[in-house]
């Protein structure tokens, strides 16, 4: 990421910016490459202008509400363009006319001229599309007083709302709601889309969101380019290459440590997923309660069992020791291209030797799931070995919800929620691996490099049990097949996304099962919806998304 996006990278994906980033571009266009504050204003104002008018037609009632700074100079020259185009316009300034820009005092005298009335309160008058442009990247702090009100008080108008650049009241880094925040249909940003448009709530405030192009392009950057990125594109982008001469061996064997007395439900949904992504082989090593479930359930797979004593102590087959347990173990380490640990084991103690083995006698890559990530946020010698091999270059991912990664940092789940994604570098940091950290929007952070990958596939339908499993299934299948930890694990959430969505966009979002999601991996990667299916979901989110033509 270092390097400019090329290629297939540039394909599939697409950068996401602060505050402080999108400034600092906007800076850059106009001081070291010369281009007019006052042109970039034009241009965003006509992309805006033609965005509400592709959406509500012409002759419509039109209000401005206009801040002080340049979004409220935005807002303003939209005003002034639809008027030109047949609207009735109106446009009211929130706050003192001489605490306005040098951009948008300009505005206000050029619409002005062309006889738009300009009112310094919002009156009673009814309209049929509400511009908001009181606020736009550079918020701070929450709004108040007469802000407050106008937020509120355009959320009460029955009126279809464009926000210009971002919702006035949604922070541009957090997309946390400062106090109130307006609720747009449609929002309208520029160059690139912004952190507050992804994350929630912001998104939800935020409606269909388009990213028009002004003039604030990659050159802008002047090396220092922004810190996050999302993924975009068909499947097929996002898969491995296969090669016509291969075999099974070719593809990847993937060994999945998974399942507890009884519950195999984890094996099956993990070792399904490896090969639906396309694994060549799949071994699965659970306890002998359910070799007969999973062998009716995944006849594909090869099988290592293990008996569990009654008082959950120690593992063993018949007549078989410990040691020789842990023999069969390395050898199954052997053949494995990757190893996939902790769906559904629980944290006894074979679970815990189980782990601890893999982790110490192996180095092959290593996806650590659910249980093993309990085990190691419990297990202190296991986090200083950790630790301490952090710099050994071996492919490890960790793939915690919340709640575990909350577990693994000691703290609660509010409290590293607040800045997830950069905890997620910390922690990726300090134990030399790929965090990909599982929310509502996965962050997916690596100890080798800074960016950070925030994933926009999926839906609310996915927050259900067993969808972990596959994913962790997913990432492994896609270690087995040569990519590195980074590639697997955000490909990994990007492909598990989208067939999410397929399945939701069949089944529903509340009938939605991690089984359905399997079925969905199996699909023609070159039939997998595009970007639409992110986008048709965002405005289905939306509190008041009212974005026509949007398909799920």
């Amino acid at each position: 990421m270092k390097e400019e996006m090329t290629g297939r990278d540039a394909k599939r994906k697409r950068y996401l910016v602060s505050s402080g980033e999108m400034k600092r571009y906007d800076r850059n266009t106009t001081e070291h490459f010369g281009v007019p504050s006052m042109v970039l204003m034009e241009r965003a104002a006509l992309a805006a202008a033609e965005e509400i008018k592709k959406r509500c037609g012409g002759g419509k009632r039109v209000l401005v509400a206009a801040g002080c700074g340049n979004n409220g100079g935005d807002g303003i020259a939209v005003g002034r363009l639809l008027m030109q185009d047949g609207y009735a316009v109106e446009v009211w300034l929130a706050g003192e006319r001489e605490k306005c820009g040098k951009e948008t005092a300009a505005q206000l005298e050029i619409i002005e001229k062309y006889g738009c009335p300009v009112q310094s309160k919002i009156g009673d008058g009814e309209y049929d599309i509400i511009v908001d442009a009181l606020f736009g990247i550079g918020l701070s702090r929450n709004l108040e007083g007469i802000y407050a009100q106008a937020a509120e008080e355009i959320n009460r108008r029955d009126a279809f709302v464009c926000a210009v650049d971002i919702p006035s009241g949604i922070h541009t880094d957090t997309g946390a709601v400062m106090g109130t925040a307006v609720k747009a249909d449609l929002t309208v940003t520029f160059a690139f889309e912004k952190l507050g448009h992804i994350l929630y709530p912001g998104c939800q405030y935020a409606g269909e969101v388009v990213c028009r192009q002004i003039g604030i392009t990659e050159e802008s950057f002047l090396g220092e380019r922004p810190k996050m990125y999302t993924g975009q594109g068909a499947a097929c982008l996002w898969l491995p290459d296969r090669v016509a001469w291969g075999n099974k061996g070719t593809f990847g064997k993937v060994l999945v440590i998974a399942g507890s007395r009884n519950m195999s439900g984890a094996c099956e949904l993990c070792a399904k997923s490896a090969y639906r992504i396309g694994a060549g082989m799949v071994k699965v090593v659970t306890p002998e309660d359910n070799r007969l479930i999973i062998q009716q359930k995944v006849p594909e797979v090869l099988l290592m069992t293990y008996r569990v004593r009654e008082d959950g102590r120690k593992m063993e087959e018949p007549e078989v020791s410990v040691q020789e347990m842990e023999d069969k173990i390395s050898r199954a380490y052997d053949w494995a291209d990757v190893i996939v640990i902790g769906p559904g084991t629980g944290t006894g103690e074979e679970a815990k030797l189980l782990f601890d083995w893999s982790l110490t006698k192996t180095r092959k890559p290593l996806v650590i799931d659910a249980d093993g990530i309990n085990l190691l946020a419990r297990e202190e010698p296991l986090q200083r070995y950790l630790e301490c091999h952090a710099k050994d270059g071996r492919k490890i991912v960790m793939t915690p919800h919340a709640g575990e990664f909350a577990r693994l940092c000691g703290e609660t789940v509010e409290e590293i929620k607040k800045e997830m994604p950069y905890r997620a570098k910390e922690l990726a940091d300090r134990y030399g691996c790929v965090m990909a950290v599982k929310d509502a929007r996965t962050v997916v952070a690596s100890c080798r490099k800074e960016e950070l990958y925030l994933n926009t596939t999926g839906n609310d339908g996915m927050a259900t049990a067993g969808m972990g499993d596959v994913l962790a299934g997913i990432i492994g299948g896609l270690l087995a097949q040569g990519m590195t930890a980074e590639e697997a694990a955000e490909a990994g959430v990007y492909l598990h996304g989208i067939a999410g969505d397929r399945a939701a966009g069949e089944v529903g979002r509340h009938g939605l099962m991690a089984g359905d999601v399997v079925r969905k991996l199996a699909a023609a990667p070159e039939a997998w919806e595009e970007e639409s299916v992110r986008r048709g979901r965002m405005a289905e989110n939306a509190v008041r998304g009212l974005a026509a033509g949007q398909e799920e």
